[in-house]
């Protein structure tokens, strides 16, 4: 079944990350496929938000790889950003699948550098900046 949100504006982000965790049923490891600038981060930050996450504890992981987020409920979310990996074995020496196997969200930016290594069950959206500016979600 194809899902799709519309993200029409910043004001708009709340409204569609809620949206986005209602719709994701059960799903922990999530793919982020977006070019450059389309607001992967930005949304990540508004998912985060929802399932509990202070906002301004939430930055891009670039030069980290992997972020560690604590939410009330105290099961940690990752947030990853594999733009900086160039081979699978860079992945694999963070402790990747200790990560994909913990049952925690996993929320990755710029998967294809990984693409190989994703489970079969990860959940691959894809974030397109349309004409007006505005964002459309489909997984």
């Amino acid at each position: 079944m194809q899902h799709e949100i519309i993200i029409k504006s910043l004001e708009d982000l709340g409204r569609a990350a809620g949206e986005f965790v209602k719709e994701i049923g059960d799903n922990k490891l999530i793919a982020f496929y977006a070019p450059m600038g389309a607001g992967k981060t930005t949304f990540i930050t508004a998912v985060c938000k929802e399932l509990g996450v202070r906002e301004d504890a939430v930055g891009s992981p670039t030069f980290a790889i992997v972020n560690e987020y604590m939410p009330a409920s105290g099961e940690p979310i990752y947030h990853f950003d594999f733009y900086r990996i160039t081979k699978d074995s860079e992945a694999l020496d963070i402790g990747l699948y200790e990560y994909l196997d913990s049952g925690m969200f996993c929320l990755m930016e710029w998967p294809e550098n990984i693409e190989g290594l994703l489970p079969e069950e990860t959940l691959k959206v894809s974030i397109v900046v349309l004409p007006d500016g505005s964002r459309k979600l489909s997984w």
